[in-house]
């Protein structure tokens, strides 16, 4: 079922309040912290991306019902390289998407680590014991997950049984997804009930379903997927007799994300290069094409962990087997598509959208920096320098979307250490890094900086070797104390980032870190900033802040929706058990905010606190408005358990005592599929963490909602 953009509340002090926006796929919903940008490039209007009955600017339609007209534009602006100096698509009209809150939108998942809060054993926020040690809270049984018992007893069949007997797109949509994120098991003759369940509506005649029917295979992360996922991108034969016409770009694009996703996954190397050697002939084969097809097709790539060193699984002449043979040559394969050299030649493109995608599925397959073996230590070097070529001042990229995604990239594979010849590069790691996030072309390039720094900095190299962990400290604290506007709380943002994985490790955060994000806190009053403040003194566990934050809740200049929910989160992050009371309050009396009751909803799911559970199954069954029920649906899933699976699964069937609406019904299921998602975090973070939201396609996030990310 389509999700909800509510724009509003995020451009500056004032709000551009956004009338609804009928979405789908699943039951899709971004507020503030939370907000899908309106399109690529510079977030301006502008022709250029794909479109569908007609073009769209970069801001809402008008309100609409429950189910999709169809896929618009996303108010990208046209590819190509600027003549001279780095340049962005898209002209002034439209969001602010430099604001911090897009960046923790996409970002948030891992920093919250929401369903591990939830399905912790149940001692009440409220009470004493409730904050354990790491270790002691590691040993306890998650008693509260649904058991499989009951998610192979009563949920799938409950979902099973929506989609043969329902017709109506949002539960359709929201079952299937939710299907795919609870898993199929192994049968007895090897086949898949799931698989095919959802194989049968890749012909529907709604686009919105059989698109969200191919997602759902990769997001189920089934190897059996793979034949009807590859058949779908290449949109061959094979592929077309499933849809019963050429496939849609939108699901070629869908089903190259689902073989990213279904990689991913796969324990057997033989199947992670048979899906990248198809990646790769799609990427190759597709000139002139929708720029959507290869983008999902190279961020694919970037979640597929290789082997390090394997031999080709296929050795033909003229294939693509060689590259797709292990990690090294497919990282190869990478750096040469970074040059802007390459642009001109077989496989190269000139869509800034496409080549911005680059440096991060590199990026993405070196990011699991402890397991680099002794044979990847020369790839990953070459890989760094690719990306310093880039940024550099004197670099031949004209693209400033591409230059903020090796910014960003930096940021994943660089650390700490200054010894040996990844100490030099550590090094000039920092020196770039440093200088763009003073003195970049563009604004957005200076904050993926800062944000960038925050990461390598924290991170030890080998041997736990720190020695520019300080350097790195330093440019971000400068930033906060120099900076004006939007920097300053992005500079806060980096802070929180940087101290999170500090105390994570171990390590501990600098008293002077602290401080400094705090002080500046108390100095702020734009309502639209305080946010990024709040969620920093969060991720930096900064219980001394708590009395302010509770305090800012109850200031006339933070009265704002957005404000208040940024701040609740932040209480949240903290585990600040005092605010237990006033965030169940909050949530009852939000029933027409949905922004403020879905950021309240996490901050009580960090809380570990379940008293709004049937106050939120109550609502979700009596509210009407599309905004609302996405996010009592979120906010469900977000502090939901097995107990909330009975309620939601009687309205999803109507069998409850008051009689919900199809739309309500549809984000049951949503809320079904959040509780009993397989895997810890939310599928899409894969491909949310580190994105870079500003090379844009309508596939990957839109302002209808019905991007990947979008979805629940």
């Amino acid at each position: 079922m389509k999700k909800q953009l509510l724009l509003g509340a995020l451009v500056g002090a004032g709000a551009l309040c956004l009338p609804d926006v009928s979405t789908g796929h699943g039951g899709t919903y971004r507020g503030p912290g939370d907000t899908v940008p309106p399109g690529g490039g510079g977030g301006g209007g502008g022709a250029g991306g794909p479109s569908s009955p007609g073009p769209s600017g970069p801001s809402a339609p008008g309100p609409a019902g429950p189910s999709s007209p169809g896929p618009s534009s996303p108010g990208a602006p046209a590819a190509g390289p600027a003549a001279s100096g780095p340049t962005s698509g898209g002209g002034p009209s439209g969001p602010d998407l430099s604001i911090w809150d897009f960046w923790w939108g996409f970002n948030k998942e891992p920093y919250l680590n929401l369903r591990a809060r939830v399905r912790s054993a149940g001692v009440q926020s409220s009470s004493d014991d409730f904050f354990l040690g790491r270790g002691e809270e590691d040993q306890r049984e998650s008693s509260l997950r649904p058991s499989p018992a009951l998610v192979r007893g009563t949920v799938v069949p409950a979902l099973i049984k929506a989609l043969e007997e329902e017709k109506q797109n949002d539960i359709v949509t929201g079952c299937l997804i939710a299907l795919a994120k609870i898993g199929d098991v192994p049968s007895e003759d090897g086949s898949s009930q799931f698989v095919d369940v959802m194989t049968g509506f890749l012909n529907a005649s709604e686009q919105q379903i059989a698109e969200t029917a191919a997602l759902a295979l990769g997001i189920l992360a089934d190897d059996r997927a793979v034949p009807t996922l590859v058949s779908l991108m290449r949109s061959d034969e094979a592929g077309q007799r499933l849809v019963s016409k050429a496939v849609p770009f939108r699901t070629r694009s869908f089903a190259a994300y689902g073989l990213g996703l279904v990689g991913n996954k796969s324990t057997s190397n033989e199947m992670r290069q048979t899906i990248v050697e198809h990646l790769l002939d799609t990427i190759q084969g597709e000139r002139g094409a929708q720029p959507d097809i290869k983008v999902g097709a190279i961020s694919a790539l970037g979640l597929i962990p290789l082997d390090w060193e394997s031999e080709a699984a296929v050795a033909e002449e003229a294939s693509n087997a060689a590259t797709a043979a292990n990690r090294i040559a497919l990282l190869e394969y990478l750096i040469k598509r970074m040059s802007a050299d390459t642009r001109g030649e077989e496989g190269g493109d000139k869509d800034f959208r496409v080549r911005a995608q680059v440096p991060l599925a590199a990026a993405r397959l070196l990011a699991s920096h402890d397991e680099i073996p002794e044979a990847g230590v020369e790839i990953r070097g070459k890989v760094i320098d690719a990306l310093l070529e880039i940024v550099d001042q004197n670099s031949k990229e004209k693209r400033v979307e591409v230059l903020q995604s090796a910014s960003i990239a930096l940021g994943m594979v660089g650390n700490a250490s200054d010894a040996g010849e990844e100490g030099k590069q550590n090094k000039a790691i920092l020196k770039e890094l440093s200088r763009v996030a003073k003195q970049s072309a563009d604004n957005q390039t200076e904050y993926f900086a800062l944000i960038a720094l925050g990461e390598m900095g924290s991170r030890p190299g080998a041997g736990g070797n720190r020695a520019l962990q300080g350097g790195a400290e330093k440019e971000i604290l400068t930033a906060l104390a120099r900076g004006k506007g939007q920097k300053q709380p992005w500079a806060a943002l980096a802070l929180g980032v940087y101290g999170n994985a500090l105390n994570s490790s171990g390590a501990g955060v600098p008293p002077n870190v602290v401080l400094a994000v705090r002080n500046e806190a108390k100095k702020e009053k734009a309502p639209a900033l305080i946010g990024g403040y709040a969620i920093a003194l969060g991720l930096l566990k900064d219980t001394e802040s708590q009395d302010e934050l509770l305090e800012m809740l109850n200031k006339k200049e933070f009265s704002t929706d957005e404000a208040r929910g940024n701040i609740s989160v932040g209480l949240g992050l903290m585990e600040a058990t005092a605010a237990v009371e006033i965030l169940n309050e909050t949530i009852k009396k939000s029933k027409f905010r949905p922004d403020l009751l879905k950021q309240a909803a996490i901050a009580l799911g960090l809380l570990g606190d379940k008293t709004a559970v049937p106050e939120l199954v109550s609502m979700l069954g009596e509210a009407k408005g599309l905004s609302a029920q996405a996010a009592i649906a979120s906010a469900l899933g977000f502090i939901g358990d097995k107990n909330s699976v009975e309620p939601l699964t009687k309205m999803l069937l109507g069998t409850s005592d008051r009689k919900a609406t199809d739309v309500a019904r549809g984000f049951s299921a949503v809320a079904l599929g959040i509780v009993c998602d397989k895997e810890d975090f939310p599928w899409n973070t894969k491909l949310s963490r580190n994105v870079n939201y500003r090379a844009n396609v309508s596939t990957l996030t839109n302002t209808n909602g019905d991007g990947i990310l979008d979805i629940l």
